[in-house]
């Protein structure tokens, strides 16, 4: 490690997409960033928890960044107003540790889902569903006047931390994965990143800090049907017509990610990102 390495604290080293990310950085170490990650079972470098506050985050020393992917997804007991308090406590403690940028881990959800064209970051955020509303006011808590400068970073799909991939590790011939099928004979079309590639992304931001915009899209250059990721990894799938309140298209423009990532022209090539998700995975 060099002297001046860019010391980055990491919030939520155990989460899927967190622990993918652990994987690949441990076996592929970025160049010029000193990772240092926070876990609350004490499986990371640093044990802290949103109950402990921000004095207790800035009490483990000084960072110049903070990359925040803990939070809170749905489920029946999930307390989603967390996704706030973690993102608040984050950026009272990178204030405190003099930090000169936080990329907060947000998610493309916060669009919501009525738009017939890729969501731009100069869309207003509509969010359809209490886990976007609660995401849409982690994103307000970041970037809150008075706070260290922060990037609220609108993810689209993580493959291998997403709900398709997450069926398909599950799926065989006697119960294979549903798939709504629309008008038009297509299925959903969504916008996905290779957890490496996502790795590579955030390299990238993190390196140049402060000159981010507050928000920004993150994703691979073009989207990706979901058929065509299940036929590609072989998984067994059977496909249903689309109830009336599915949406056939959700999709991120990416472009000003474009113009500060160069990507590999196979980044969004379905078999590319299984690849990807295979060698970072939980193995069963």
């Amino acid at each position: 490690m060099a002297t001046d390495d860019l010391r980055v604290l990491i919030l939520g080293g155990t989460g899927r997409v967190g622990r993918m990310l652990r994987r690949y950085w441990d076996a592929a170490p970025p160049r010029a960033l000193n990772l240092i990650w926070q876990a609350r079972d004490g499986s990371g470098d640093i044990q802290w928890d949103a109950a402990d506050g921000a004095d207790a985050l800035a009490a483990q020393g000084a960072f110049d960044r903070l990359l925040v992917l803990a939070g809170v997804t749905p489920s029946e007991e999930a307390d989603l107003d967390q996704n706030a308090v973690i993102a608040r406590a984050a950026m009272d403690a990178a204030e405190r540790m003099s930090a000169a940028h936080v990329l907060l881990a947000s998610s493309s959800a916060v669009y919501g889902t009525d738009s017939a064209r890729p969501f731009t970051e100069d869309d207003a955020p509509n969010p359809a569903t209490p886990y976007a509303k609660a995401k849409h006011e982690a994103e307000r808590a970041a970037l809150a006047p008075d706070t260290a400068p922060a990037c609220a970073m609108r993810i689209g799909n993580v493959l291998g931390a997403d709900a398709l991939m997450l069926n398909a590790a599950n799926a065989s011939d006697a119960h294979p994965v549903a798939l709504d099928q629309f008008s038009d004979g297509n299925g959903p079309l969504r916008s996905y990143i290779g957890p490496e590639t996502l790795a590579r992304v955030l390299e990238t931001l993190l390196r140049k800090g402060a000159a981010l915009p507050d928000v920004l899209n993150i994703g691979a250059p073009a989207p990706v049907a979901m058929q065509t990721l299940l036929e590609v990894s072989g998984t067994p799938y059977v496909t249903r017509p689309a109830p009336p309140d599915a949406v056939q298209n959700i999709t991120l423009d990416c472009t000003a990610l474009g113009r500060l990532h160069s990507f590999g022209d196979d980044a969004s090539d379905a078999a590319r990102m299984l690849d990807e998700c295979h060698r970072v995975r939980d193995r069963a």
